[in-house]
């Protein structure tokens, strides 16, 4: 763009981060978690699971090694990267994102020191729906491990159509912003900068949607990375939020 308008390198640059800042602080204007009542009725429309407030997901963004080489910041698969803990609603509008952590932090541990986790602990109607990844809670309805009845089948069939949601967002917010894709490169900044960037991305996602756009109408088909299944402990298993997700399959799916 440089090169188009006649400016150099220098002034290019510091004009990315005098958007990226003014973006950054309207970001509570564009992403907030709107409980609106409609929005689970559109979660029942694309497969029958009732109460879906979002869809949930933590998601990589690849960035170069930070100049201190933080070991924080590899992640599992072994590359530099900044975390992103994402929920949206059916259309694919982001209701959070949280977009500062680093790479190296399991998905469980994000949750667990999120603003989301304080905000929807205590919900006592509706949940968000997660993988296999976190943690079964009364607020965070997960998929049956070993499901055995046709109704577990049947829960665990509309778990997956509906929190692939926040999959396929993810993956059109990419391919809309190709500085996030991973395949072509990666963020040349600062861990700090780098999560400014994709958070700025992330209210020109939401802006784009409140003015009209599809949200997937760029969206990539690339297959889904199956997640690893979380090891929870017995001592974490939450036997409240267990009988809960039984009362919904029988309701709901028997």
């Amino acid at each position: 763009m440089g090169d188009t308008i006649g400016i150099s390198q220098a002034s290019m640059s510091r004009c990315v981060s005098n958007v990226t800042r003014a973006l950054v602080e309207k970001a509570p204007q564009f992403i907030n978690f709107n409980r609106d009542p409609s929005s689970t009725e559109q979660f029942q429309r694309v497969a029958g699971f009732p109460g879906v407030l979002g869809v949930l997901d933590c998601v990589q963004v690849t960035i170069k090694a930070p100049n201190s080489e933080d070991s924080s910041y590899v992640n599992k698969k072994g590359f530099h990267s900044v975390g992103c803990l994402l929920a949206c609603d059916a259309r694919g509008l982001l209701l959070s994102a949280e977009t500062h952590w680093p790479g190296g932090l399991r998905d469980t541990d994000v949750l667990e020191r999120s603003a989301l986790l304080k905000q929807l602990q205590d919900t006592e109607e509706g949940w968000l729906l997660g993988d296999c990844r976190y943690p079964l809670r009364k607020w965070l309805m997960t998929p049956v491990d070993c499901p055995e009845s046709p109704a577990e089948f049947q829960y665990n069939l509309a778990h997956t159509a509906t929190h692939e949601i926040v999959d396929r967002t993810f993956r059109a917010i990419q391919t809309r912003f190709r500085c996030l894709d991973g395949s072509k490169g990666y963020l040349q900044y600062s861990p700090e900068r780098s999560s400014s960037i994709l958070l700025a991305c992330c209210v020109l996602h939401n802006a784009s949607l409140q003015s009209g756009l599809d949200a997937w109408t760029l969206e990539r088909t690339d297959p889904l990375e199956q997640p690893e299944s979380l090891e929870q402990r017995p001592e974490d298993r939450d036997s409240q939020a267990e009988d809960l997700r039984k009362q919904l399959i029988l309701k709901h799916f028997s």
